[in-house]
This record gives structure tokens, sequence and C-alpha cells, in this order.
């Protein structure tokens, strides 16, 4: 990426490099935890229960309870702040960038075209995708925004080009007529990431995939086939959370599918936060919050009330290993008193399959259907 440094310490970093090359290789080069990602939340303030969703604080910090959708702004503002506290800030307009859309490949199917493709999400980060576009389309079409799991192949897996069956929902989303964009996590498939690199503006790995997303949904936007208005997002486990952290802070977003992609933090192997404090995704977790899911600044509870009024569809296996049913089942009952704030209560759907970490071929059928639904 193109960054501008202060000289001093420019010439820090270049010694620094300089140095751990001498002494072995770039592969032995220190990693350098950027200012931003060392930086503690500044600002102090006991943080709101994250159970509670309907109440929120005054200025003055009394605390009282939600009546109102201005009430309930308030409210999203602090979890906003909270998600932040964890993930790093939310990059500003002064990110963006021309896209730069390159198509690496053209490939031809049955019922559309698959187009690998890098786009700009910033400055000299282009982002591997695979971009999903059915064939004869008379009028701009719905579109979804397609978010993998934890998979070596990244995008290929929702695309249908390897993996589980049961997670190429790109490819069968475009073949109900959906245009599709499928990009890689940082990390995962073309996209090598080093997320300790000096100078890396992002705190969390989490908080660049929100930005590339983000900007997947201005690629999106930018298309005249796609009604700009009917874009929506689904994602499995690692795509299932990185769907509703992105949701939140992109409201073009008109509706969210997350399969096994969350429970409460309590109930995550019994509060052991620790794999959600990889470098790739959220080290704050474990350098400001010491792993403990009681003082960590935000909770699935807040997430999913904070998506409020949109449309919003979990799949929550019974026997899901990885997020506990009952904590999902806690933070669904929660935030359905939001959902009634705004006379949306049907807008939040959950199911619970008798399963393990799975996206059934009938819950995806389910979902597919609601998604037409939703986005007509």
């Amino acid at each position: 990426m193109n960054r501008c440094y202060p000289l001093t310490i420019a010439l820090s970093l270049a010694s620094t490099l300089l140095l751990s090359q001498l002494a072995g290789g770039a592969e032995q080069a220190v990693k350098i935890r950027p200012p931003e990602a060392k930086k503690k939340p500044t600002k102090q303030v006991a943080p709101l229960d994250h159970t509670k969703v309907m109440v929120f604080r005054t200025a003055s910090g009394i605390l009282q309870p939600v009546q109102s959708a201005a009430d309930w702004s308030r409210r999203r503002a602090d979890i906003v702040r909270g998600m932040e506290a964890t993930m790093g800030p939310v990059p500003g307009p002064k990110r963006r960038c021309p896209l730069n859309i390159k198509i690496l490949e053209e490939t031809r199917t049955e019922k559309y075209l698959r187009r690998k493709i890098t786009y700009e999400a910033e400055l000299g980060n282009h982002v591997p995708a695979y971009l999903l576009i059915p064939h004869n389309l008379q009028k701009p079409a719905r579109a979804m925004l397609c978010l993998h799991q934890t998979t070596r192949i990244g995008k290929g897996e929702p695309a249908g080009l390897g993996g589980k069956p049961a997670l190429h929902y790109a490819h069968e989303l475009a073949e109900r007529g959906y245009i599709c964009l499928a990009p890689d996590y940082p990390s995962f498939g073309d996209y090598p990431y080093d997320f300790n690199r000096a100078g890396e503006p992002y705190a969390s790995g989490t908080m660049k995939a929100i930005w590339n997303n983000i900007r997947g949904v201005d690629l999106l936007q930018s298309m005249p086939t796609v009604a700009p208005d009917r874009i929506g997002c689904i994602g499995h486990s690692l795509g299932g959370h990185n769907t509703l952290f992105t949701a939140v802070f992109e409201q073009r977003i008109q509706a969210v599918v997350t399969s096994c992609g969350f429970t409460a933090f309590h109930h995550y192997y019994k509060g052991q936060l620790a794999p959600w404090a990889q470098d790739r995704y959220m080290p704050r977790v474990r350098e400001v919050y010491g792993n403990d899911p009681s003082r960590i600044s935000f909770d699935f509870y807040e997430v999913i009330a904070a998506l409020a009024p949109r449309g919003v569809f979990i799949n929550a296996p019974l026997h899901d290993g990885n997020f506990e049913n009952t904590g999902v089942r806690k933070v669904v009952d929660s935030a359905k008193s939001v959902y009634k704030l705004f006379d949306k209560e049907s807008s939040l759907q959950a199911v619970y399959p008798d399963c393990g970490h799975d996206f059934p071929a009938a819950i995806r059928q389910q979902v597919y259907r609601w998604l037409d639904e939703q986005l007509k």
C-alpha cells in the first residue's frame, strides 16, 4: 500500500528491516506491531451490560431504557464504538480509491459467467475475488456478497470450485439469478497478507476484511446489472461472523445470512476466547482484554441487535461444536426486543437444525427463498 510516514519513523523502520535482513534474511525480520494496533482504547468508560440491549447511556452517563428509535440510535452508537474498541476504527472515505477491477480469467458455465478478478480496496492493495454473473439478465438483478469459511481455498469454496458442496452458496445463488461476489479473506486463497508488517494500518484482520467487503459492495453497486438497493450478504463460520460484522458497518446490505457464525462470548468454549485473538482476527481480544469475555468491549447480543430492522437469517445447529447453540438462542431472544421496537419481529429469523457445524441443503433452500422475499 502507498503510505506516508514522518521521516524519522520511516528511517527507523528501514533500519530495523535492514538489520533483520543482515541477521538472517527477510524471514527473520523482527515483527513490529504498528502504533495503531498497539494503542488501547483511549476513553475508558464502564461498558454497558452487553446482554441488555434495550438500555442506553445518556450524555450525562445515566442509564435509561430504550423507548424510541432515537434512544436506540444512541445505544447503537455505543455498540459500534465497542466493536471498534476491539477491532480498530472503520476507515473513513479518504481510504477509498478507484476500484481498478482487473479480470484475470473468465469461465462460462451453463447458467452464469464466472470471472476471476481483483479489485483495489485501497491504494496498492488488491483483493482477489470471484464474480459470478448470470446469463441473459433482463433487468438489474439482486446481488450477494458471499464470504467463505476458514478454508485454504478461500473464495473458491462458495464459488463451487472445491471444498464442501454444502458451502457452494455463491454458485447456487448465481444459478438462481443473483450476481455474486466472493472475495478472499486476508491470508486465504490467493491473498497472502502479513498482519504484523511494519506500517500495517489495521488493528485487526477483522477490520481489514470489513473494509474489503465494504469496497465489495462499492463494486456491486458500480455494476449497471445490479439493483443497488437489493444487496445481501451470506457466510458460514468465519464468513458467518464476518457477514455480521460487515453488515453492522455497511448499511447498504439489506439482508444478512449467517450460518454457524457466532455464539455469545461466554458460551464460546466456556469463555475461552483465544481463537478470536489470532492476528488474522482480533488481537486486541488478547492484548487489551486478556481473552476475558467479561472484559471485552462488545458481544453478539449487540451485534445482532445493531442490524435491526434489516432482515437477518441465522442457521445455528443444535450440535455445532464451535458456536454453542444455547448462547445463540440467548442472543436471538435479546435482539428480538429491538426488532419489536421497530415492529419488525418477523425480520429476525433463526433455525436450529439437528446437525453439527453444517449448512444443510434444506436450510440453504429455505435461506434462498427468504432472500428472494427480502430482496424482491
